[in-house]
């Protein structure tokens, strides 16, 4: 991934900071995420969404709202309203590069603002939250007595998240001028809303009302037991793997290629594994098994790939892993042994034939894949000698070992 630090003049004027990383080959759309209420572009959770959108593809722009972090403005004098203009902002630089986004992404107060600003950027075709509020005028909450005193004497410091902010009678006005969910209603764009259901700075309820709401396509996922700001690195994976998966769907330009996520006759049916060519220049290919799991193939960068995936052997490799893991714990499930964890480490190589003395074939090379298991657990010697012998029962195992077929039709009969 490659990141180019601009900036870029935001809704006064003042230049704003942003980042826009970049994936490896050409972009497949590009999307800008906005954070959180007083945070910035550089928090763990914007990182993590933004990398996993460049490894499905998209160039993501992520920016500090006017006042904070490395952006110039006096955060005192913006708003909510403020915030949606700066993202018309952005979209309007990057329109200008030629790299019009499709897809907004925002997290706590700028989920909500992505929300506002959707419709009034004609190319974005999705959008996606993080812990949203249905109305912006919940921050307010984050005041506590310095809410009166704003109300009072018309501007005042508070405290938020153990930082000074100095916030003016203008922004509580604004936010509390919001409709949201009126918005939300009339956007008639996809909408994917992620929520943890114990989030204690925006409850769930905010994700139901916005739910209720917006009209299809809208999809909810629910982050279990992840915190409101995804403090846990693997939170802020798993909410980027799922907003990158949906986001291949809603905001790619099907002019750009085909887009094997949605349910078309590209799709495949159970029991059968597609694969989909999506970079003509390199080697990146959509894997497809059967109508729900997708996966990405491709080869190093030094073979004339991207790197945003395995490459088939390591894809062979990794349905021989999996399935040695299986067969592993199935057996020591059934016979009720403290089996705790179990790893499998394949690696690939070929070999001269004449060095490998339980081969039939003597001539040339033969291919080699060498496992190295890790039990974990109490278990006795005699279990874990057990278990080595179980892992050759493996059934990829048995296919590997084994005389194949494969037989190659082209689609469409003769004339195809």
């Amino acid at each position: 991934m490659a990141t180019e630090r601009i900036t870029f003049p935001g809704h006064s004027g003042a230049e704003l900071a942003a980042r826009l990383d970049l994936p490896e080959g050409a972009p497949v759309a590009t999307a800008i995420f906005a954070h959180c209420f007083t945070c910035g572009k550089d928090i763990a959770a914007a990182r993590a969404v933004s990398a996993g959108l460049n490894g499905a593809g998209f160039a993501v722009l992520r920016f500090d709202f006017t006042g904070l972090g490395h952006s110039e403005g006096e955060f005192a004098n913006t708003g909510f309203t403020s915030n949606v203009e700066d993202l018309v902002a952005a979209a309007t630089h990057l329109s200008g590069r030629d790299m019009a986004p499709a897809l907004l992404v925002g997290h706590s107060l700028g989920g909500a603002a992505v929300l506002a600003a959707a419709s009034r950027i004609a190319t974005v075709r999705a959008v996606a939250t993080i812990g949203a509020p249905a109305d912006p005028a919940h921050v307010l909450h984050n005041f506590g007595t310095g809410l009166a005193e704003i109300e009072a004497a018309g501007e005042a410091e508070v405290s938020l998240a153990g930082r000074p902010f100095r916030i003016g009678r203008a922004f509580v006005e604004d936010v509390r001028a919001q409709r949201l969910t009126e918005i939300v209603a009339g956007l008639r764009k996809p909408i994917l809303l992620l929520h943890a259901p114990r989030d204690e700075t925006v409850g769930i309820e905010n994700a139901g009302e916005i739910f209720s709401a917006a009209k299809h396509p809208k999809s909810f996922v629910s982050l279990d037991e992840a915190d409101h700001l995804l403090t846990r690195r693997a939170d802020g994976a798993f909410a980027a793997k799922v907003i990158a998966a949906w986001a291949l769907r809603y905001a790619v330009d099907p002019a750009r290629g085909p887009d094997p996520s949605q349910e078309s006759p590209a799709t495949p049916p159970e029991g059968v594994v597609r694969v989909v060519e999506q970079d003509p220049e390199g080697f990146r290919q959509a894997v497809l098994s059967g109508p729900r799991h997708r996966l990405v193939a491709d080869e190093p960068a030094a073979f004339g790939g991207t790197d945003q995936g395995p490459g088939p052997y390591d894809l062979v490799s990794a349905g021989l892993g999996a399935c040695t893991a299986m067969t592993i714990r199935m057996y020591a499930r059934r016979k009720g042994w403290p089996l705790a964890g179990v790893s499998v480490d394949v690696r690939h190589d070929r070999v001269h034939a004449e060095d490998c003395a339980t081969c039939e074939t003597q001539d040339g090379k033969v291919d080699r894949f060498t496992r190295e298991i890790t039990l974990q657990g109490d278990l006795s010697e005699e279990q874990r000698a057990r278990l080595r012998e179980i892992a050759d029962r493996c059934p990829v195992h048995r296919t590997l070992e084994s005389e194949i077929l494969i037989d190659t039709v082209l689609a469409g009969g003769s004339g195809g």
